[in-house]
């Protein structure tokens, strides 16, 4: 059974079609989405790698994740009140972590993405989307390779080295991240895209934009009939341009663990501060199949259509 599963998410998140649709931290990370993006500061698993690389040092001793995320694909102009697309949008990833190394692959699409110059006159609207003449969407793949470093008892510093590949071109760029941890409390900082990589020539060039995010997180040893819990808040520190208009996320999420670890509940709200609110809720689970290794799911609904969707994922921990 584990190894039908491993089988089959590792073969749809290679072979999944792609469309159009922007790109955000909540694009991956399944236990991230189930707490409405609310992770940077948690990052414990090798999803790390993704949001916050600095949290590698504070997980386990090994972890690896294989992940396939569903999302449907934003209607243009931020038309909120009109019915979803029949499209959706795919991503996923492949992650293995240890506390000072990680490496990972992921594979998404992006689209709505500002040029890095204006190249089409009397058309504002267009620029204003980010959307560059003759771009409509773009399919990319990011290697990645996560190291970090302890600053004392309590600071992590961390990056990861990318190899991003799209229209045929390769880019390196670098992602930054810190970690405090004091006691129950965790502060956590992480920036993307840190040189904005430009992909493209001429008309069809575009900028993946430098993204950054900060959070908190407090873990209590057992609440009640819960052995374990966590409280997230994240909040963004820069604003991405998406098909619907620019976005600047806050969110809040919990995690809570029962039954000596082989059950685990999430939930969280997010809005957008940059705009239309467009708040979401998410909800997600995990069930261990046997110690150390989980089935995670995730699902999002509300009114922001580009993180309405479902993910599914594998995770081995030790």
């Amino acid at each position: 059974m584990t190894r039908a599963l491993v089988f089959l998410v590792s073969f749809v998140v290679v072979s999944a079609p792609i469309t159009a649709r922007a790109q955000r931290y909540e694009d991956i990370g399944v236990r991230a989405q189930g707490m409405a993006g609310a992770f940077v500061a948690v990052a414990d698993d090798a999803t790390a790698t993704w949001w916050n690389p600095a949290g590698l040092a504070t997980g386990a001793f090994f972890s690896g994740v294989v992940e396939y995320d569903s999302l449907q694909e934003p209607r243009k102009g931020g038309d909120i009140g009109a019915p979803p697309p029949d499209r959706r949008s795919h991503a996923g990833g492949v992650a293995v972590a240890f506390p000072a190394l990680g490496l990972s692959y992921y594979r998404l699409n992006i689209s709505e993405i500002r040029p890095p110059r204006s190249t089409a006159a009397g058309s504002p609207g267009r620029q204003d989307q980010g959307v560059g003449p003759g771009v409509s969407s773009l399919e990319i793949s990011q290697l990645g390779a996560s190291i970090g470093q302890s600053l004392g008892d309590h600071l992590v510093i961390a990056s990861t080295l990318k190899l991003l590949r799209a229209q045929s071109e390769t880019r390196g760029d670098i992602d930054v991240g810190a970690m405090a941890v004091f006691g129950a409390a965790r502060f956590g900082l992480a920036v993307r895209n840190v040189t904005a990589p430009e992909v493209g020539d001429g008309a069809a060039a575009v900028v993946l934009a430098r993204q950054a995010r900060a959070g908190v997180s407090l873990a209590a040893a057992g609440i009640g009939r819960a052995e374990g819990v966590t409280v997230a808040f994240d909040a963004d520190l820069t604003k991405t341009t998406t098909a619907v208009g620019d976005e600047r996320h806050v969110s809040g999420g919990i995690e809570a663990w029962m039954l000596r670890r082989r059950i685990g509940l999430r939930g969280g709200l997010s809005a957008n501060t940059a705009g239309d609110a467009r708040p979401v809720v998410a909800g997600g689970a995990s069930l261990a199949l046997r110690s150390g290794m989980y089935v995670d799911g995730e699902a999002t609904v509300g009114t922001d259509q580009a993180r309405r969707g479902w993910g599914l994922g594998l995770r081995v921990t030790f």
